[in-house]
């Protein structure tokens, strides 16, 4: 462990060594860098919204990559919200450097980051959260105020082009998103090729008041993912591929 914060590189402030969710159909390693532009009210990831004590080193990253060389195919880049770190870049090039392929978890707020990383080659697989219908109630979900919905909105309209590989998730709170809230991010996301729903985690939520909520049901799960499925060519909930409920939910 590092008590420093590299001047170029971003920090690392976690590390999952294979995951097979982050980056469905590919064995890959997650990093997490610390620090968000928003506080969403649903988010889980309380820890990773400031700088932390300790970092790991990217060398112990990149050691632990190649003593798995031939099964670790790809590195999942996210946080916290990896756009804030001017050194995203350079990371995700030294991710390529060893021969991994890079997909980068992403809120969508910093479009002009997420074209350079595109355009430049950078990344291979992009998820975008789409928090809430693109109107007041987003800025209430995400905890800023002055939020820029148009640049989310680029953020949208930049990976529809179809650049990249590209999903959009969503954090199913029941106290912000419902029906006609999946009906209108669904108009939004009219034709996207995937949309995630994944289901609200209670206990850990960052907003107190939210902590008490129940999360949907499979079977609500399942409906709303039906719903989007209208607009999109594919609406899953994270961990059930076929959008319905799994025996005994």
């Amino acid at each position: 462990m590092n008590a420093g914060i590299d001047t170029v590189l971003p920090p690392i402030a976690g590390y999952h060594p294979t995951t097979l969710i982050d980056w469905p159909g590919r064995l890959a390693c997650t990093v997490f860098l610390p620090c968000c532009n928003l506080r969403c009210r649903f988010c889980h990831a309380g820890p990773l919204l400031a700088l932390p004590q300790e970092t790991i080193p990217l060398e112990a990253v990149l050691d632990h990559v190649a003593s798995r060389q031939g099964w670790i195919g790809g590195v999942v880049v996210c946080g916290g919200e990896p756009t804030v770190w001017p050194g995203l870049a350079r990371l995700c090039e030294t991710f390529r450097g060893a021969g991994l392929a890079v997909k980068l978890d992403t809120n969508g707020t910093r479009p002009d980051v997420l074209k350079d990383l595109v355009l430049a080659g950078l990344v291979d697989a992009v998820a975008m959260d789409l928090k809430a219908p693109l109107d007041d109630r987003y800025a209430s979900a995400c905890g800023v105020a002055d939020l820029d919905l148009g640049a989310v909105n680029r953020s949208i309209d930049l990976l529809m082009g179809g650049r990249v590989e590209y999903e959009f998730r969503t954090t199913v709170c029941p106290a912000l998103v419902g029906p006609a809230e999946i009906e209108a991010m669904g108009r939004r996301l009219a034709g996207a090729r995937l949309w995630v729903l994944q289901r609200f985690e209670p206990p850990s939520a960052l907003d107190p008041a939210l902590r008490t909520v129940q999360p949907y049901p499979a079977s609500v799960m399942a409906s709303l993912a039906a719903a989007g499925r209208r607009h999109v060519k594919r609406c899953l909930v994270r961990g059930q591929p076929d959008g319905r409920p799994r025996p005994g939910r």
